[in-house]
């Protein structure tokens, strides 16, 4: 896929880490490097993964939305949900006049029988269901024409359809009540079995009812309330394919995808495996696999502590925070706003799923600089993570300025203007 040129609003446009990344480009221009980049000022330091902040289809996502409320600003603009994860852009996309129609979950807001034809309707990154299109379609609105479905969800999308025309069953890895998940199971349950498992642990339920170490009435308590009516594991999984949420940890696809593999291979033998099970591998969003690696390579880094910037609805955004609280602690903010200062942090806990709050969280200094990891998730403006660095940039007496840090870089940049 060609790399389009976004116009992405002067809002969300970063000094500090866009010149970053953008240096970066140049002298790692393959994208071999996954070593964080370090910003020293002395008393502390960043450490950058090399991937992360707005991907291709959230780029994508923010051009077509802000050129849709500029082009037409006597037009009724409606969202059919959150764009993207993250409130800033959704909040700022309302404070221009955008309504959403319904919540995330898929609570009405706005019903759809009050819209007409003349009515803007923008389908979200997370693309959306067949009966909503259908529905939209009634109003005499084409679903279509301001759509910003991320194309990787639109390629998981077209696999699932080539797959279910040879006669495939599709277990889909992700949040069953995630926008995204909903329309995957939406537009794959068209033309396939389906059934939406979560994770590792649910891959080897399903594996071992399929392997018959299980009964097969434990399919209906585990996924009765998320597969098509009728779903037969025994059946429909003699031939089957895996694809995923684009946002779910990539590795843990791959593993969900090596469980069933194993359980096809001991029920129908491994000599013909490819005609039991698809691969379907190069479905995995590469941007997501990009942000998760760098991530991997940022745990490996010896820092004090790593804060985590995105919306706490962003599935990618969890996975990042997941990956790196295994290492150091580490503080999922929604922005800087929730910093009030070195001695307390607000901060969202999905594993409980309420904000927590710390105190004390930014570590004394023991005569060696303070290291801080930081990045943020899919859906954030990077200009949200300078103002993290720069509110805790504000707690020390640094020995350089941002402008000395910035300037290695924007000589880089100067070097091939």
């Amino acid at each position: 896929m060609g790399r389009k040129k976004f116009n992405i609003p002067d809002i969300y446009q970063s000094p500090i880490i866009r010149k970053v990344k953008e240096a970066n480009k140049i002298v790692d221009p393959r994208k071999k490097d996954l070593a964080p980049t370090v910003l020293d000022f002395g008393s502390v330091q960043f450490y950058i993964p090399r991937h992360f902040g707005f991907c291709y289809g959230v780029e994508n996502a923010i051009d077509i939305a802000y050129e849709t409320v500029e082009q037409y600003p006597d037009k009724d603009i409606y969202l059919l949900s959150e764009m993207i994860h993250n409130p800033t852009v959704n909040e700022d996309l309302q404070a221009r006049g955008v309504q959403f129609l319904f919540e995330t979950d898929g609570t009405e807001i706005i019903p759809i029988e009050s819209l007409d034809e003349d009515d803007i309707v923008i389908v979200p990154a997370f693309g959306t269901t067949l009966e909503m299109q259908q529905k939209l379609k009634n109003q005499g609105i084409d679903p279509y024409q301001f759509n910003t479905t991320c194309p990787f969800v639109k390629k998981v999308w077209n696999r699932g359809k080539q797959l279910g025309k040879k006669g495939y069953s599709l277990v889909i890895h992700g949040k069953h009540r995630h926008e995204e998940t909903r329309a995957t199971f939406s537009h794959s349950a068209n033309h396939s079995p389906c059934v939406v498992l979560l994770n590792t642990e649910e891959a080897q339920i399903l594996a071992d009812i399929l392997t018959r170490d299980r009964p097969k009435s434990d399919f209906e308590k585990y996924f009765g309330h998320k597969s098509t009516d009728g779903f037969d594991p025994y059946t429909d999984m003699k031939q089957f394919g895996v694809i995923n949420q684009t946002t779910m940890l990539a590795t843990e696809t791959e593993e969900v995808m090596h469980i069933l593999k194993e359980a096809a291979i001991e029920q129908f033998g491994e000599a013909d495996i490819l005609d039991h099970f698809a691969d379907t591998s190069d479905t995995l969003c590469y941007a997501t696999n990009e942000n998760q690696s760098a991530t991997l390579a940022l745990a490996d880094t010896d820092v004090d502590l790593s804060i985590v910037v995105g919306g706490y609805n962003s599935s990618n955004t969890m996975h990042l925070v997941e990956i790196l609280e295994h290492a150091f602690p580490t503080y999922h903010v929604r922005d800087a706003e929730e910093i009030d200062g070195p001695e307390r942090i607000r901060h969202f806990n999905q594993w409980d799923k309420e904000m927590k709050q710390t105190e004390n969280w930014l570590p004394r200094s023991n005569g060696q600089p303070l290291k801080i990891g930081v990045t943020s998730g899919a859906s954030c403006p990077d200009v949200l993570v300078d103002e993290v660095i720069l509110k805790i940039l504000s707690y020390f007496d640094t020995e350089q300025t941002v402008e000395e840090v910035i300037k290695p870089f924007e000589e880089q940049l100067e070097e091939v203007a």
